[in-house]
């Protein structure tokens, strides 16, 4: 009995520690109360080389990660935090080599330049470029299905490191 008044007392102070202090969260993002939206622009692209709509994938995707992980509104203007930029590189070179000089795996490299903006405080608002890559068998054509698994290791990794730098502030 004693045992269990003491086991629900511990929870009800776990609980209530963690209601008073507004500053923690569970998925550790950190937004001030006067920032309620977002807006992320077009993600175009600068790169020589590219693969048509990859920059629509990778608009969606900052949008889909910001939406699923914070509790800000997306609008399409006057956003207050918005987010711009390009897709800078897109870049395949070999990485490994067989015993007959010929590559056995290749890696796809994506440079995306972003535009961070704090429409509330300036002093948080930068420029930074982000790259990630992505290691495939070099018999595999980069089209279709590889290509979509490619792009979504890639852009996982970048808006995961967007979202951080914006909004989790590690």
């Amino acid at each position: 009995m004693i045992s269990r008044i003491f086991k629900m007392g511990m929870v009800v102070v776990l609980i209530s520690s963690l209601q008073s202090c507004g500053f923690y969260s569970l998925n550790a993002v950190s937004i001030p109360d006067n920032i309620n939206t977002f807006q992320v622009d077009y993600f175009g692209y600068t790169a020589v080389q590219t693969e048509v709509g990859i920059e629509r994938t990778f608009t969606l995707a900052l949008q889909d990660l910001i939406q699923d992980q914070s509790s800000l509104t997306l609008v399409t203007q006057n956003g207050d935090y918005i987010y711009q930029g390009e897709i800078t590189r897109y870049y395949i070179s070999p990485i490994t080599a067989t015993a007959n000089n010929r590559a056995s795996q290749n890696r796809l490299t994506i440079d995306i330049n972003v535009r961070f903006i704090n429409t509330k405080n300036d002093e948080e608002s930068f420029e930074k470029p982000y790259s990630f890559y992505y290691d495939y068998d070099a018999n595999t054509i980069l089209q279709n299905a590889a290509l979509d698994t490619a792009l979504d290791v890639i852009y996982t990794q970048i808006t995961q490191d967007i979202f951080n730098d914006t909004l989790a502030k590690w």
